[in-house]
């Protein structure tokens, strides 16, 4: 019983990706682009990549309550795509520096207060 709840939290478990592309070359738009970053971290993101946030999300709910966050904070130019994965889906992915494969850090515990 507890590997099938087990089984069944890692689809109900979510993760966001916020992937984006944003202009840098005026003061004003590399201001705009700091500021999009840091309400993402303000927010509880981690970057992935360069330009690549992920948050994990123990519910659908609670994962839709960080993409509006993320969609009132979008700035006026470049590109912002979200993603939205399972966790099964999360931990399937596979990381290579170079042509060698990479462990994945696990996880930070993020604590949510309601």
């Amino acid at each position: 019983m507890k590997d099938r709840l087990s089984r069944l939290n890692q689809y109900r478990v979510m993760w966001v990706m916020v992937f984006f592309d944003l202009p840098t070359e005026t003061k004003v738009e590399r201001s705009a682009a700091t500021r999009f970053r840091k309400s993402l971290l303000d927010d509880g993101f981690g970057m992935f990549q360069f330009s690549i946030y992920t948050r994990f999300c123990a519910s659908r709910e609670n994962m839709q309550v960080h993409i509006n966050r993320v969609q009132k904070s979008l700035p006026k130019k470049g590109k912002v795509g979200i993603m939205q994965i399972t966790d099964k889906q999360f931990g399937m992915i596979e990381l290579f520096h170079g042509k060698k494969e990479a462990d994945m850090e696990p996880p930070s515990q993020q604590l949510e207060l309601f």
